[in-house]
């Protein structure tokens, strides 16, 4: 690909931006984006055809429990996408072996740092979700299993982001269904053939993300020079660490207040009954697909703003940023208006409790809202992270987050639609924040877009 023949030429190169190239990198990441909460769904729809509320509501809310950690991590995913964009736009081979290598030693530490802290994690994440006894039963037993996939998963994470990072997305898509379909064809084996129940569900997955981490690290193998040898120093360079560190830093907060939102939503619902629980776990696991769909800009803005970044390309940057924005908003508007159409077909193929499906069916419209409430916060995330500016996205998050906690207080007494209703303000408050930075920052970054701009590694370190 073109992308992967200018990191050869050692010399910046401008990125050709344009809606053919936009789409061809977003159209494999929205079907792979779409795959990583279809592997929550998949459990939770075949557990669910055993007819017991109680224990879709213990595998879906053990899968929010794995969202939180797990997502708080993905900075490994979407950091080193960033940072291996810039060192392609930029030419340098060194730095973008080397940035997967510094992400991979984090992985690593991070996963087995999990399995240690694993009794820690669940009874503070329990306590917090508040639901019944045999919710919370079945929940920790998904959770026992699940919990020891945390360095292949992470690991994941970091050389799923090196693929994307070099722009193949459609490698990215490849190892995604891979996974996708091994986690449900297990699922099958393990619940419904072996009878496991929620342990089956569990393995299913644990299985699939170590498989997945294997087929990443193949797909690596076959790109030019990803896994050839690395020059240590330059992994170990102290600038270098310290760039990832504190981009994924800001990641992280901005990606655990996300999540933070979503435990809170499912903490309120637990407040209520076991069907509502279920049923807003179910629509949440819906949202989440859909929202997956349009943050394929998000992905695509990583890459290309990241590249232009790298380049040293101030015209590519904006217009990466405004092509991802406007299809972003397309395709928000289209999937939810299909949404609408066939989300009563979902909520009957995800449960056979009638009561469950029917508020399923109540609150459905808020769900299909979601993806066209929150498209630009997804391609301005991208945007955010392929430039560096991890602590802009990092404050509009917390603040939206703040304006969140208080909207959804003061519509308690609308009870389970006033949820509804503060969490999709909550994803414009994301967007509006970043709009007003937006041309704020491409003024600093791009002072004069007629001499030399930043430089990757110095832009990662601004403000």
């Amino acid at each position: 690909m073109q992308a992967e023949a200018s990191a050869s030429t050692g010399a910046p190169q401008p990125v050709n931006v344009t809606h053919g190239r936009v789409l061809a990198l977003a159209a494999p990441m929205m079907i792979a984006h779409a795959t990583t909460p279809l592997m929550g769904i998949a459990g939770t729809a075949i557990i669910g055809s055993l007819g017991d509320a109680a224990l879709v509501g213990g595998v879906a809310t053990a899968t929010i429990v794995f969202d939180f950690v797990f997502w708080s991590l993905g900075f490994l995913r979407m950091g080193t996408a960033g940072l291996t964009a810039q060192a392609l736009g930029a030419g340098d081979e060194q730095e973008l072996r080397a940035a997967l290598w510094r992400a991979l030693l984090l992985s690593t530490t991070l996963g087995v740092a999990l399995i240690g802290l694993q009794s820690l994690i669940a009874a503070a994440a329990f306590y917090l979700i508040d639901a019944s006894p045999v919710v919370t039963a079945a929940a920790r037993e998904f959770y026992d299993i699940r919990i020891w996939s945390a360095p292949f998963t992470l690991s994941g994470y970091a050389t799923f982001g090196a693929i994307v990072g070099r722009g193949r997305t459609d490698l990215g898509l490849i190892t995604q269904i891979f996974a996708n379909v091994l986690n449900v064809g297990l699922n099958v084996l393990f619940v419904l053939v072996f009878g496991w129940g929620v342990k089956g569900a569990a393995f299913g997955i644990l299985i699939a993300e170590t498989a997945g981490l294997a087929l990443n690290l193949y797909l690596l193998s076959l790109l030019p020079g990803a896994l050839a040898k690395v020059n240590l120093k330059r992994v170990f360079d102290g600038v270098g660490f310290r760039i990832m560190l504190m981009l994924n830093r800001d990641i992280m907060i901005r990606t655990a207040a996300l999540i933070f939102v979503s435990v809170f939503f499912l903490r309120r619902g637990a407040h209520t009954d076991d069907a509502t629980l279920a049923a807003n776990a179910i629509l949440m696991a819906l949202a989440l697909m859909l929202v997956a769909l349009v943050d394929g800009f998000g992905t695509a803005a990583e890459q290309l703003c990241g590249q232009s970044f790298g380049a040293r390309d101030p015209k590519g940057f904006r217009r990466a940023a405004y092509l991802c924005g406007l299809w972003s908003l397309v395709l928000g508007a289209a999937i939810g208006l299909v949404t609408l159409s066939v989300g009563g077909l979902y909520a009957d193929a995800m449960t056979p409790v009638q009561n469950v499906r029917d508020i399923v069916r109540a609150y459905l419209p808020y769900a299909a809202m979601l993806p066209l409430a929150g498209a630009l916060a997804f391609s301005f995330d991208g945007v955010f992270i392929g430039a560096g500016w991890g602590r802009d996205m990092r404050n509009t998050m917390l603040l939206a987050t703040v304006f969140y906690l208080a909207l959804a207080m003061a519509l308690q007494s609308f009870g389970n639609t006033g949820l509804w209703i503060a969490q999709l303000t909550f994803y414009v408050a994301r967007w509006s924040g970043q709009w007003w930075l937006y041309p704020k920052r491409v003024a600093e970054t791009f002072p004069d877009a007629q001499s030399a701009a930043l430089t990757p590694t110095a832009s990662a370190t601004r403000p």
